[in-house]
């Protein structure tokens, strides 16, 4: 239910230029619900005249626009919102400016590129950066400008706003965030990035990127599909070392195998373990599809720290890599764990049950898609798994199990408080003809009978409702919800 302040406010803001008018006499206090009321309805003139008057040093999204859902809204950000927002630091200020950052950071995510309403991360990384270039365009045509008509100035230059956001980056849009992090350091608007997502991008080009950010502001660096390889990525990862607040690194689909290195590519392979060694805060690490087998305790034996999520997704891995993590001190730390797509249902289920054991005090997120557990492994799990009592999400897609090893499982909820989330595969007895042992591929693509789908799923549910665990989502559906995010947990 929304407050009466947030009910005025809505109410105040439909009025556009009346409201605009009137922000000069109205006290500070009342601006963060204005701008919540503004920003959520699209009022876009009243947007842009709040930020240029803002009246406090900071204007934060993540403090004045918590998520949609904790706020009662239905809709999601509107991108002329956002659009607004941006395009308001270009406007002169109506009066002596107060704002001296504006931070975008941790409102919009990848997954508001789906909706055509919003604007998408690589659309406002490319609207931030235009933003950037186009005010220091102005400040210098302005300066020409007063030297041509030898005019001093009457009052003390702006201080310059820093403009902190997560930028993603592709080769499409690379040219203009490179030149607007290039100007940004000495002009009137400061590019401040703290998560960076750069996609698709040469090793060289990667790293005249980094050399642009700010060392102190990024805390995460995600490379996808870059398919740098062991010389690329020996290339990159040592000029992340001047990061010093760096916390999470995410090098997925990297086309880095170790199983069969010659010579020259161990040496590489050490370098690269050396580097990522450097990185002193570091506590998230992906290295998802890296053939990784056998070379888990090199890896991450010579970080300074524990980490305290670690994804291997598709990694290949052997017994003793399992054996050695549930052996190393990053186990007892470890709140976000993702062993999808290794099989776990050979030699690696002991050490895995093991890990789990040693994880058991801090585990909140486990994903063991795709890893060939079959009911048998489900069960003999399942007394390890319940001794995790914190967790709250569990992925479980893609494994072939059966309608009886779900209820089993549910049977087992009340030794997991906290639990949130289940992703289950489709039961193996609900689908036609399919090969046993099913292979990934079956599973994903196989012919399902909707109509057992359909009374299973009501069986589940009858359960779900038997021993009042409603308040734990058990869905099928990998995409359709938020993802528990390191910095989430």
């Amino acid at each position: 239910m929304k407050s009466l302040l947030a009910l005025c406010a809505v109410q105040v803001t439909r009025y556009e230029t009346l409201a605009c008018r009137a922000l000069a006499s109205l006290p500070r206090e009342l601006y963060p619900a204005l701008f919540r009321a503004a920003f959520m309805n699209g009022r876009t003139l009243v947007l842009q005249a709040l930020v240029q008057t803002w009246p406090f040093p900071c204007l934060s999204f993540r403090q004045l626009l918590p998520q949609p859902q904790q706020m009662g809204w239905p809709e999601k950000p509107r991108k002329e919102s956002v659009q607004a927002v941006i395009l308001a630091l270009l406007a002169a200020p109506r009066r002596k400016p107060h704002l001296r950052v504006l931070d975008m950071t941790g409102f919009l995510d990848a997954s508001c590129g789906q909706d055509p309403t919003t604007m998408s991360m690589w659309a406002r990384s490319v609207a931030v950066a235009r933003t950037c270039l186009s005010a220091q365009t102005q400040a210098r045509a302005a300066q020409r400008l007063a030297k041509r008509r030898k005019l001093e100035p009457q009052v003390p230059v702006a201080s310059p706003v820093e403009v902190h956001t997560d930028l993603l980056v592709n080769r499409t849009s690379y040219s203009v965030l490179k030149e607007a992090l290039l100007t940004s350091t000495c002009g009137p608007l400061r590019l401040r990035c703290r998560d960076l997502w750069a996609e698709e991008l040469s090793g060289p080009s990667t790293v005249a990127l980094l050399e642009l950010l700010d060392p102190v502001c990024l805390r995460q660096i995600d490379l996808r599909f870059n398919n740098l390889g062991l010389s690329g990525l020996c290339m990159v990862v040592p000029h992340m070392a001047k990061f010093t607040h760096l916390l999470s690194l995410k090098l997925q689909y990297s086309n880095v195998d170790v199983r069969r290195l010659t010579t020259e590519a161990e040496g590489s392979f050490q370098h690269f373990v050396s580097a990522v060694g450097q990185l002193k805060c570091l506590k998230e690490l992906n290295m998802g599809s890296s053939r990784l087998s056998g070379r888990l305790h090199q890896l991450l034996s010579g970080l300074q720290g524990p980490l305290e999520s670690l994804e291997l997704p598709f990694c290949a891995l052997l017994s003793g890599d399992l054996s050695y993590l549930a052996q190393s001190p990053h186990a007892t730390h470890l709140k976000k764990l993702d062993l999808s797509g290794n099989k776990l249902s050979g030699d690696l289920l002991g050490p895995f049950q093991k890990l789990l054991r040693e994880a058991s005090a801090s585990l909140l997120c486990l994903d063991v898609t795709e890893c060939q557990l079959m009911d048998v492994h489900l069960v003999s799990t399942l007394p390890t798994l319940c001794s995790c009592t914190h967790l709250r999400y569990i992925g479980l897609y893609g494994n072939p199990i059966s309608s009886a090893g779900l209820k089993t499982l549910l049977q087992h909820l009340q030794a997991l408080p906290e639990l949130q989330l289940v992703v289950h595969p489709v039961p193996v007895d609900c689908y036609k003809d399919l090969p046993w042992p099913p292979s990934s591929a079956s599973l994903l693509e196989g012919t399902v009978d909707e109509e057992k789908l359909a009374s299973v799923q009501a069986e589940l549910q009858q359960l779900i409702d038997t021993i009042q665990r409603r308040d734990v989502l058990w869905t099928m559906d990998i995409y359709g919800h938020n993802s528990f995010d390191y910095f989430s947990l």
